[in-house]
Formats: structure tokens, sequence, C-alpha cells
């Protein structure tokens, strides 16, 4: 329980972070930066709890490697969900209140699609495949950066393609955009099989590179 209870923490302040710095008014082109730290600190507060994944698509990653009990995914993919919720409901009540006025809502996201499942399957495989090689491998077992590195990974990529999809990178995340309303959940899929594709084909491609490590 103490697991899944840190799961939900981690995954409620990046939701609410990513809620509260992209919806206007927030953070502008700082928003990456305050997004990418609260990874990087409930990684460092929980990672040794959880693993600290705060990220279904993690989840899957870390699962596939090895690194993550079977009967734990469900629990911690729930956690993510609920957290999200939660956190995007925070976030509604603090800008515009639960239930808004349609002029108080900037027009919901609608990615075009090739180019968003293409940005978030690059840069989920990239998040993922750094958590594999910092935050699981032997060869970095035991080091103090692994928190950095991954929030870093997510700072890089939402101010690279962040325009071109929203920058999730999180199933958790886009459910997050979605009930804020930053992003039409008609889109919801495109977040769904990017990000848990890109997890999957980085614990793959970890195991092609490092065998059973």
């Amino acid at each position: 329980m103490k697991k899944y209870l840190v799961e939900f923490i981690g995954t409620f302040f990046l939701v609410f972070t990513v809620g509260m710095t992209v919806i206007a008014p927030g953070a502008g082109a700082m928003a990456p930066l305050a997004i990418g730290s609260i990874l990087a600190v409930m990684i460092f507060a929980g990672g040794h709890v959880s693993g600290g994944h705060f990220n279904p698509a993690v989840t899957l990653g870390v699962w596939l490697r090895g690194k993550c009990d079977t009967a734990d995914v469900v629990p911690y993919f729930a956690a993510q969900g609920a957290a999200a919720l939660v956190a995007s409901l925070l976030v509604k009540t603090l800008k515009t209140g639960l239930v808004a006025k349609a002029a108080a809502l900037a027009p919901a996201m609608v990615p075009e699609v090739m180019p968003a499942l293409l940005a978030e399957f690059v840069f989920t495989f990239a998040l993922v495949w750094v958590v594999l090689n910092t935050a699981t491998a032997k060869g970095t077992s035991g080091n103090s950066f692994y928190g950095l590195a991954i929030g870093f990974t997510v700072l890089a990529g939402a101010y690279a393609v962040g325009g071109v999809s929203g920058g999730a990178f999180n199933p958790a995340v886009a459910i997050g955009l979605c009930t804020m309303g930053a992003v039409a959940w008609g889109s919801i899929w495109i977040y769904l099989v990017a990000n848990l594709a890109g997890g999957a084909v980085a614990a793959l491609t970890y195991k092609v590179v490092n065998g059973n490590d």
C-alpha cells in the first residue's frame, strides 16, 4: 500500500504542476522547467519506496524489463490514473471553477494525428530508456543523478515537441490534460497508443543492449 500511495502522490504533483503552469494564466515558456523539476524532486522523494514511476508507460517499461512485480502493475496504473483525475479537478477548481463558463476556457488542443503519434512515441521512448538505464541498470546502481536525468528528459521533450503534441509522454498526464480541457478527449487515444508503445519498445531495446543485466 505504501508504494501505491507514493505513486499517487508523485503523479498528483506532476499532473497538478502541468495544469497550473500550462493553463493560462500559467508559467509560459518556463512551464517545462517547472514540470521537469517537480518530476525530478518527486522521483528523489519516492523512488526508494515505489521506484518513482508516476507514469503508466514507465511502469510498463520497468515491468517488461523485469524490475516491477506483475502484481503491482494494475495497482500502479490505478494509483496514477486516480492521482491524475484528482489533480486535474483541483487545477480546474483553482483556474476556472469546476463548472467553467465556455468563455473562460481556451479551445482544447486537437493535435494532428501522425505528428503527435510520432512526437509522443519518440520522447516516451527517450524517457523510459533513461529511466531503465539510470534507475534500474547494474552499471548505474546507487547513482545520485537518476532523478535529474529523468526530469531533464521530460523538460527537453516538452520544449522540443510540446507544440506538436502537448508533450505528455505519460498516459496519466494525458488523462489529466483531457480532464482539464486542455486537450480534446477525442485525441486521448493518441497518447495511450504512443506512450505505451514507446515504453514497451524502450524496454525491449534495453534488453537488446543490456541483455538480462
